[in-house]
C-alpha cells in the first residue's frame, strides 16, 4: 500500500492547486480523480468551455452586426458551424486539462484515476482504473459540486438539460427557455441568443443576478432586453414537461396567473449542490450539514482533525478562484504556516458581454447593516477607449465609507470588467480609500480610467470627464 503525507480527493481548481502547493512545500502528495481527465467541473464542463463558446459567439456577433461600421465588409452570408464551434471548445478543454497532467508530473504528484472513498480517517479506497487502497496522514476533500434541480423536473439531458449538455448541443435551439437568471443561465443564454436562438429567461426572484448589486442587475437586464431576450422575473416555475421535441414550462407570475412557455430546449440552471456521492464520509466520521456541505472550522478542518475540505463542497461562494485560495490555505496550514483568506474580497464575475464583476459589499448590504456610505459612479460611454472600440455599455460604481473614505465595495459592468476587478481587489486588500485610487495614475486611453473616475466621484463628487 502506498503511503502519502497528503491525499487530495478531487482534481478541480481547488484540489489540483492544493496538491501542487503541498508538493511545493515538500509533502509526498497523491490526487484521486474519478474521471479520465483532471480539472473538475471548471476545466471540463464549466468555466473554460463556457468561455470558449462565449468567445466564439462574440466573434460571430461582431462579424454580423458590427464589422460594417468599422469599414469591414464581408461578401456573402456569414454562417454558424456549431459542430466546428463545439469542436474548438473541446480542443481548448483538452489543451487545458492536458496542462494539469503536465503540472502533476512536474510536481511529482501521483495521480489515481477512480472513485475515492473513505475506508477510515487515514485510508482511501480507489475504485476504477487505478483500483486499490492508499494511506495518507492528511486528506483534503475537494469533490466539488453538481448542477441542482427542482424536485418536480425530470432532466432527460436531451431537451430538458443542465449546463453540461448545453455546452455540447448538436443544433442551435429555436427557442431556449432558461430556468434561473443567475450566472450560468445568463452566460449560456447569451451564447445561444447570439447564434440565433430565441431566449426566454425565467427567474423566481424580482431581478436577474439577485445576489449582486441591484444596479448591475438593472443594467444587464437592459442589455439582454436590447438583444431581444424575454426576461421573465418574479415567475415561479410550477412544471416542466416534454412532448416529443417540444418542452412546455408553466410558471406563476407575480399576479398569481399561470403562464405557459413553449420551446425546443429548456436549460435548468438553478444553482449547484455540493457533491459527496460515493465519498463514504461517514466511514471516517466526517460531519455534513443539512445542505450536504462538509462542515469545516476557520482552518477548513473537518471534525476529524487530519481531514480538511475546500471549494464547492464547503460553505461560501461556489467559485473556482475561491477553491484555489482554500487549496493553498490548507497546504500552507499543514506546513505550519499562517495563511489567511478574506472572503469579503473574493470577486464575483459574470462573463457575458458586457462583463459584470464585483467585490466587497453591495449597496443593499450596506443599507441593511446601517453603514453610512458614499457612492461614486462613472459611465463607460464617457471614456475615449470605450468609444474607440464601441463598447459603451455599463459603468463602475464605488461604495466608500462616509467617514473614513475606505472602499467598501466595487461593482462594475462593461468591457473587460472581469480583468478590471483585480484592481479593486488589490486596493481593498490594502484598505485603500477612494481618494487613494483617484490619485494614482491610470494609463490613457483605457477602460481602467473608469475606476479612477468613479473613485474621484466617490471622494468628493469630482469626476473629471462627466
Amino acid at each position: 500500500m502506498n503511503s502519502y503525507d497528503v491525499a487530495v480527493i478531487g482534481s478541480g481548481p481547488g484540489g489540483y492547486v492544493a496538491a501542487i502547493r503541498c508538493a511545493q512545500l515538500g509533502m509526498k502528495t497523491a490526487i484521486i480523480e474519478k474521471y479520465s481527465t483532471l480539472g473538475g467541473t471548471c476545466l471540463n464542463v464549466g468555466c473554460i468551455p463556457s468561455k470558449a463558446l462565449l468567445s466564439s459567439s462574440h466573434h460571430y456577433e461582431e462579424a454580423t452586426k458590427h464589422f460594417e461600421e468599422h469599414g469591414i465588409e464581408i461578401p456573402g452570408e456569414i454562417k454558424v458551424n456549431l459542430e466546428k464551434m463545439i469542436a474548438r471548445k473541446q480542443a481548448v478543454v483538452d489543451q487545458t486539462t492536458g496542462g494539469i497532467d503536465f503540472l502533476m508530473k512536474k510536481n511529482k504528484i501521483d495521480v489515481y484515476e477512480g472513485l475515492g472513498s473513505f475506508k477510515d480517517a487515514t485510508h482511501i479506497k480507489v475504485e476504477g482504473k487505478d483500483a486499490g487502497e492508499i494511506e495518507a496522514k492528511h486528506i483534503i476533500i475537494a469533490t466539488g459540486s453538481k448542477p441542482s434541480n427542482l424536485p418536480f423536473i425530470t432532466l432527460d439531458k436531451e431537451r430538458i438539460i443542465t449546463s453540461t449538455e448545453a455546452l455540447k448541443l448538436k443544433e442551435v435551439p429555436k427557442h431556449l427557455m432558461i430556468i434561473g437568471g443567475g450566472v450560468i443561465g445568463l452566460e449560456l443564454g447569451q451564447v445561444y441568443r447570439r447564434l440565433g436562438a430565441e431566449v426566454t429567461v425565467i427567474e423566481y426572484m424580482d431581478r436577474i443576478l439577485p445576489t449582486m448589486d441591484a444596479a448591475l442587475s438593472k443594467e444587464l437586464n437592459k442589455v439582454f432586453k436590447k438583444a431581444k431576450c424575454n426576461m421573465m422575473v418574479s415567475h415561479k416555475v410550477q412544471s416542466v414537461e416534454r412532448n416529443g421535441d417540444e418542452v412546455i414550462v408553466k410558471a406563476e407570475n407575480k399576479k398569481g396567473e399561470v403562464v405557459e412557455f413553449k420551446g425546443d430546449y429548456c436549460l435548468v440552471s438553478v444553482g449547484r449542490r455540493p457533491y459527496t456521492d460515493g465519498l463514504n464520509a461517514e466511514a471516517a466520521g466526517i460531519k455534513l450539514n443539512d445542505r450536504g456541505q462538509v462542515e469545516v472550522n476557520e482552518h477548513l478542518q473537518t471534525n476529524v482533525s487530519n481531514i480538511y475540505a475546500i471549494g464547492d463542497v464547503v460553505r461560501g461562494a461556489m467559485l473556482a478562484h475561491k477553491a484555489e485560495e482554500e487549496g493553498v490555505f490548507v497546504a500552507e496550514t499543514l506546513a505550519g504556516q499562517k495563511p489567511h483568506i478574506d472572503y469579503n474580497l473574493i470577486p464575483g464575475v459574470v462573463y457575458t458581454w458586457p462583463e459584470v464583476a464585483a467585490v466587497g459589499k453591495t449597496e443593499e448590504e450596506l443599507k441593511e447593516a446601517g453603514t453610512e456610505y458614499k457612492v461614486g459612479q462613472f459611465p463607460f460611454r464617457a471614456l475615449g477607449r470605450a468609444r474607440a472600440s464601441g463598447d459603451i455599455d455599463g459603468f463602475v460604481k464605488i461604495l466608500a465609507d462616509k467617514t473614513t473614505d475606505e472602499v467598501l465595495g466595487v461593482h462594475m459592468i462593461g468591457a473587460r470588467c472581469a480583468d478590471l476587478i483585480a484592481e479593486a481587489v488589490t486596493a481593498m486588500e490594502f484598505r485603500a480609500s477612494a481618494e487613494d485610487i483617484s490619485r494614482y495614475s491610470h494609463a490613457h486611453p483605457t477602460f481602467a480610467e473608469a475606476i479612477k473616475e468613479a473613485a474621484l466621484a466617490a471622494t468628493d463628487d469630482r469626476a473629471l470627464h462627466v
